[in-house]
């Protein structure tokens, strides 16, 4: 493809590099962020987009784990509800308290009692939280708050405030960019084909550019292998005795519109009545997010799709605790599935596998294994905490004193202000945008916003919406594809839709949208009809595992 070949230097495999990283997910992305800030020389690749894989396809909540406590994990729920906190502060555009009612019936497995002592655990773990306590809701206390609720059998409820991320894919692009404006190079659609290894060390990779620029070989001291689920795969490329190190469970969850009894600004936690397992019913991007599943998985990591088993399960459940809710398959707008990069476990249950993360040196288990670390499990909430534990082991690899980490402490792009709040004010009224738009651009871009908008220059065709009729989830302006490509590192259409912009998760999935967006990558980016036309079909072939209302599977689907 046109204007690709400059985003590979040439010569990259002279350039002396301290790390390279192995998938640009969430937890690659903060690891690269963390590095570059504290001065190594990083590169970090992705055989996909950033954020493509396992980030994209959470539930969407910065949370401390209320379930995890059955396992007796307090350890993974402290340290969950402190990074929680930090989130809130160094990224106040796209991490927000939500409050949640967990209901509790005559039927649950975790009665009254259980409720109560664990969330004051919660509220003890996280004593030094901005968000309210808990509240115990009476039976009819919770019905007056949620009428839709299923009374019967109904002994109480308990509210509780956690986070959201509405837009997880932003998480992890943000900490792309600044890790990408602190001098780590980024490269999407590098997928590595092997692991270079020299008398028992792992010195170096090689990896294909999928966009069509050749063959490189790069080199460093250490590797750290933090591909999600691939993590295996990964280890293979270097004929590893390593035994199986990832056994992910398939997360799936149903997008629908507002829905008769649906809760009205807070997320239902709730006990499905089949199997006692928990699922969040979640409000989101103005519509309604539901999930998820919990099932083993042995299939093609690169097409996860949500099965009509997962989707009748969720419906069911849905209708049983909210009756006048009338789910069906064809008021479903769009699915989504993931695989979680759980530790391997063979037997027992999958909500007894810990979601706590492993930061693994090869060479501490095989000290004929050098230069490699292998990162598995890991939860969206503890991304932060987990990346400056692995940077501490590369230091440690390189024989260097660590500095210290300031993640903690210094906001990502989006989030670089005193008051999110008045910044916002400023900005809706100088903007001269409509409220919904400029409600919009700050929700996904924070205080780069402005930066955004002036992408458009004196050009007004840039500043409008591509899709008509205007609403708030699918008002992305043409300015935000030029954004895309030139500042947040996007390589490909879909990457600008479904990442970048979000309006990929909006009601039509961006349908209503890419061929505009493709235009505008003609008009300014000197994209050629031909590529444009092959972006949008590469596009819909993808969403084509979203199973959306929108689009009518007339073609099977491709990985």
């Amino acid at each position: 493809m046109e204007n690709m070949q400059s985003r590979i230097p040439p010569d990259i495999s002279d350039y002396t590099f301290d790390l390279i990283l192995v998938g640009a997910g969430i937890n690659g992305a903060g690891i690269a962020r963390d590095a570059a800030m504290r001065g190594l020389k990083v590169l970090l690749l992705d055989k996909g987009d950033i954020a493509s894989g396992t980030t994209s396809w959470s539930t969407r909540l910065i949370h401390g784990g209320l379930r995890y406590l059955e396992y007796y994990e307090f350890c993974l729920v402290q340290e969950s509800l402190s990074e929680r906190e930090k989130l809130l502060r160094i990224a106040p555009h796209l991490v927000k308290p939500l409050p949640f009612v967990v209901p509790v019936y005559e039927h649950s497995k975790r009665g009254p009692m259980m409720i109560r002592l664990g969330m004051f655990a919660y509220d003890f773990l996280s004593f030094n939280k901005s968000m309210d306590w808990h509240k115990i809701l009476s039976r009819d206390e919770v019905l007056e708050r949620i009428p839709g609720l299923e009374p019967e059998g109904l002994l109480a409820a308990a509210l509780y405030y956690d986070g959201q991320t509405e837009y997880a894919e932003r998480l992890a692009v943000e900490n792309a960019v600044s890790a990408h404006e602190h001098g780590a190079i980024v490269l999407t659609y590098a997928e590595v084909e092997r692991l270079i290894v020299d008398k028992e060390n792992v010195v170096g990779i090689e990896f294909i550019d999928l966009l069509g620029s050749g063959k490189y070989t790069v080199n460093a001291p250490v590797i750290v292998n933090v591909a999600g689920p691939w993590v295996d795969e990964v280890l293979r490329q270097m004929n590893s005795t390593e035994e199986c190190m990832i056994g992910g469970t398939k997360g799936s969850h149903l997008v629908v519109d507002p829905f008769p009894g649906a809760p009205a600004g807070e997320a239902l936690y709730v006990e499905a009545k089949a199997d006692g397992r928990p699922f969040f019913i979640v409000p989101w991007n103005g519509r309604y997010l539901i999930g998820t599943t919990d099932i083993r998985y042995e299939g093609d990591l690169d097409l996860v799709v949500a099965d009509d088993e997962e989707i009748d399960y969720l419906i069911n459940e849905t209708n049983t605790i909210i009756p006048e809710a009338g789910l069906s398959r064809d008021k479903i707008l769009f699915t989504y599935s993931g695989i979680r990069p759980l530790p391997y476990q063979p037997e027992g249950a999958e909500g007894s596998v810990t979601r706590s993360h492993i930061v693994y040196d090869h060479t501490r288990h095989h000290p004929k294994i050098g230069g490699l670390v292998s990162i598995i499990g890991g939860k969206l909430t503890t991304y932060r905490n987990l990346s400056r534990q692995t940077v501490n082991v590369v230091y440690e690899k390189l024989g260097e004193k660590a500095p210290e980490c300031r993640t903690d402490e210094v906001p990502l792009p989006g989030g670089t202000t005193r008051s999110f709040e008045e910044f916002s004010a400023g900005f809706k009224r100088t903007s001269g945008l409509a409220e919904e738009l400029s409600t919009r651009l700050l929700k996904i871009y924070g205080v780069r916003a402005p930066e955004v908008l002036a992408m458009a220059g004196d050009d007004p065709s840039l500043r409008a919406p591509l899709a008509s009729p205007f609403s708030m989830e699918t008002g992305i302006i043409g300015a935000e594809v030029l954004y895309a490509f030139r500042h947040e590192l996007a390589g490909k259409l879909g990457d600008v839709l479904l990442r970048r912009s979000m309006v990929g998760l909006g009601p039509r999935v961006g349908l209503d949208v890419d061929e505009t967006a493709a235009q505008i990558a003609v008009r300014h980016l000197g994209w050629s009809r031909e590529r444009a036309e092959l972006e949008v079909r590469e596009f819909r072939d993808y969403i084509r595992r979203l199973r959306p209302k929108d689009l009518h599977e007339t073609e099977p689907l491709k990985a």
